[in-house]
């Protein structure tokens, strides 16, 4: 019973849409069709000028020289710190071989 009730009530409401003409459909679908490419075509505007905008901050970054000095900021520090550690381990040699052995008796 409850799902003859169910059918009726949407067949009533369903019903009680408008329907519309063969004309009217075809219309509408224009509609459609044209509201979708505008939306496409605003989308599309939208990553052409966002890809724009990336481009000009990539160049603006090449021609100040900034990446340039921040890559040899970059591998002069790697430089100094792989001297300080050489520099560290052998200070630690010296300090080993500068200590008198002493051999335990037994």
């Amino acid at each position: 019973m409850a799902i003859l009730s169910a059918i009726s009530s949407w067949h009533v409401s369903a019903s009680e849409k408008p329907r519309l003409t063969l004309s009217q459909k075809a219309d509408q679908g224009r509609i459609d069709s044209k509201k979708t490419e505008q939306e496409q075509l605003e989308k599309a505007r939208k990553a052409a000028s966002d890809i724009q905008n990336r481009e000009q901050e990539v160049l603006a970054r090449q021609e100040s020289g900034d990446w340039e000095k921040e890559q040899i900021k970059k591998s002069q520090a790697q430089f100094n710190e792989r001297e300080s550690r050489a520099d560290k381990y052998l200070r630690e040699a010296k300090e080993a071989a500068a200590k008198e052995r002493k051999i335990e008796e037994k």
